[in-house]
């Protein structure tokens, strides 16, 4: 749309609203008339689709805060002047306003001489566009939309949630999930997606009321908990209980891993409870890198004993060192 037209056109009266509409209202009221005009709602109904033209034209400009301003500015200054191709017999319009400043005037206002404008690039829009501060590029040009009027209003975006269980989180997979509508839409599940994520399906979100773009599904992920695993960054930790034998004396051990089946893991004498033992490549493969499992140690108490694994154990506490395991500990509060 070239901006000679705004002078013409009272875009308020063609959305229906005041000129303090306030920006909520306006595209209200945009949406309202556009479901109505839409010629998809009207085929063949060509005074339809001409106010559906209309009020498209209308809202790409009263929509832009800018546009909206440059708007109101050229109306205001305008005050109902027409543009004319010549200059004689026209007493008091627009041409004497501006005069010389488009290049070929009528020479001190005072002659009759006829006057051309171009409203091609640099000519007439790009003066008022630098006049009144406006730069954005296609000033008074058209914006696209239907057959290119106005701006097309985009779908609304839908937060939604899923809960995945914890093998599908750390592996990835392809799960199928049913919209408020009843549509069924199909979802990839990256490896290594977090608790609380957010994954953005585009497209599927709310359709333009007016033709324009489909808005998106913004996922949140919710990840149930594993009985045995949690995630550590890209590691998997596992706690894994020994004997105190086999925490003394060392021992070779079965470690369960997510989805696989158990490795052995050498346990070394005299490993206490809390050490980390590390299984390199069996974390959260993801295509960023592979983390490793990290079997956590913890020493197992028994809870019964027999009374010859009684008597057995004091006479292992009588030959053992005579250490206060606590005595560091200790000294150290006091420091």
């Amino acid at each position: 749309m070239a901006s000679q037209d705004w002078f013409d056109k009272d875009f308020y009266k063609v959305l229906g609203v005041s000129k303090d509409v306030t920006p909520a209202d306006l595209k209200k009221q945009y949406r309202k008339l556009a479901r109505q005009f839409h010629p998809d709602s009207n085929p063949g109904d060509a005074a339809a689709e001409a106010k559906f033209k209309e009020i498209s034209e209308a809202h790409s400009v009263l929509a832009d805060p800018e546009q909206r301003k440059e708007y109101d500015q050229i109306r205001a200054m305008g005050s109902g002047a027409r543009f004319t191709a010549g200059g004689q017999g026209q007493g008091g319009g627009f041409e004497d306003v501006f005069g010389g400043m488009f290049g070929g005037g009528r020479g001190g206002g005072g002659g009759g001489a006829n006057t051309s404008y171009s409203y091609q690039q640099g000519g007439f829009d790009d003066l008022l566009g630098g006049m009144f501060g406006g730069s954005q590029p296609g000033f008074g040009q058209p914006s696209g939309g239907y057959r290119g009027y106005g701006g097309p209003t985009r779908g609304r975006d839908v937060a939604a949630r899923t809960t995945v269980d914890f093998l599908t989180a750390t592996k990835g997979d392809t799960i199928k999930l049913q919209t408020s509508e009843g549509k069924t839409i199909t979802v990839k599940i990256p490896a290594g997606v977090a608790d609380g994520q957010k994954i953005k399906l585009r497209g599927k979100g709310e359709a333009s009321p007016d033709g324009g773009e489909t808005g998106d599904i913004v996922l949140t992920i919710a990840v149930r908990k594993h009985p045995v695993f949690e995630r550590d960054g890209l590691n998997l930790r596992v706690n894994v209980p020994v004997t105190f034998v086999e925490a003394t004396l060392g021992a070779t051990i079965e470690v369960p891993t997510l989805g696989g089946e158990p490795v052995k893991l050498r346990v070394g004498a005299g490993t206490p409870s809390g050490r980390v033992l590390r299984v390199k490549g069996r974390g959260v493969d993801t295509p960023k890198g592979t983390g490793d499992l990290l079997a956590v140690v913890q020493v197992a108490v028994p809870s019964h004993l027999s009374p010859e694994a009684r008597d057995a154990l004091l006479a292992f506490h009588a030959l053992e060192p005579q250490e206060n395991p606590r005595a560091e500990l200790l000294a150290k509060a006091h420091e």
